[in-house]
């Protein structure tokens, strides 16, 4: 008998459903939530109200995409945190009340723990996997860490920001850009047309492992500001040189510290994951970083990049192999460590 587990992801503004069979993906639906734009972030009543809407059309759409019957689910993996809490509630009362009706367990599962084990989502038996231990990038727009992966089950944080993350960085200068939400898509699409080299923003100097990006976010609005006093069309004279030097200079911030975790670790093999992890010039300095390296990287494919319910699914799978299900009584949180 297979081992099908169905994922379940709510935690922010996409209602997503998956469904894995023996480690090997099936389907993942996504349903978007565009009313967030004209707001310029996600409006967290607004989010959960459409997770209502559709989260029982998503999930029906995910077991009819695989093939599966309700009745032949194992289990059902659903994301409890971390996330906006009354998007949350709805995954997770919905997993609740099938698991109930199908009398099959629950398995909850770390939003962060989701974006890690995204390498390990399978399409085919052949597709590669990263070996243990690795280091992971996990960088989103809530989440800038530095993840020391010892199994599925065993994530030590080496690193992580100390304010802003790499994402919210983006969205934030690009909305001082004029430019729509969410931000960062749009920066790395005009990066790809500027000079990466034509202006210079504030690196921030902090001890260790740890990130800040709240430096390079205020030089960032200061340039602008400066400029514009002096030019009132600046900012879209230099559209696309703005975006490139943004762009850059995440990067180095980046890798900085990556570099660092390698070789007080000594680890071989890296991946990155998250919502940033599908920008362009991320991922290609990530490929260039462990070829200097002699590394081994693993790159998600963009579709588990941002929020999914594969990863979710995947999650619980190894936890279900182990039996470590969810009590009926455990709530949705919206922090936590790793």
């Amino acid at each position: 008998m297979n081992t099908v587990i169905l994922g379940i992801e709510s935690s922010c503004d996409d209602t997503s459903a998956a469904v894995i069979s023996d480690g090997i993906l099936l389907s993942n639906v996504i349903a978007s939530q565009n009313v967030h734009e004209e707001y310029g972030g996600v409006v967290p009543e607004l989010a959960s109200r459409a997770h209502q809407q559709n989260i029982v059309p998503v999930v029906d759409a995910a077991l009819k995409r695989a093939g599966i019957d309700k009745n032949q689910l194992c289990a059902i993996a659903f994301t409890r945190g971390p996330g906006l809490l009354g998007s949350l509630l709805v995954g997770t009362s919905f997993a609740k009340g099938l698991s109930l009706g199908l009398r099959i367990p629950i398995v909850d599962v770390n939003h962060l723990h989701g974006h890690v084990l995204s390498h390990f989502v399978r399409q085919s038996p052949d597709d590669r996997v990263p070996e243990f231990p690795f280091l992971c990038l996990l960088v989103s727009g809530g989440n800038s860490q530095i993840v020391l992966v010892n199994s599925y089950n065993d994530m030590t944080i080496l690193g992580q920001t100390i304010d802003d993350a790499a994402g919210e960085a983006f969205d934030k200068c690009a909305k001082v850009m004029g430019l729509p939400y969410p931000g960062g898509p749009h920066i790395d699409r005009l990066a790809a047309e500027g000079d990466p080299g034509r202006f210079k923003f504030a690196k921030p100097h902090i001890p260790g492992l740890d990130y800040s990006f709240s430096g390079l976010k205020t030089s960032f609005l200061y340039t602008l500001r400066d400029e514009v006093k002096k030019n009132p069309a600046f900012i879209t004279e230099n559209m696309t040189d703005l975006a490139a030097s943004l762009q850059a200079t995440i990067i180095d911030i980046l890798l900085d510290k990556l570099d660092k975790a390698v070789r007080q670790t000594g680890v071989k093999t890296i991946a990155i994951g998250g919502g940033v992890s599908a920008n362009s010039g991320v991922r290609q300095a990530i490929v260039q970083y462990s070829e200097r390296h002699n590394l081994t990287a693993f790159i998600p494919q963009r579709a588990f990049t941002t929020d999914n319910a594969a990863m979710v699914a995947i999650a619980g799978y190894y936890k279900y192999l182990d039996r470590i299900f969810c009590p009926y009584d455990a709530a949705p949180f919206a922090r936590v460590t790793m």
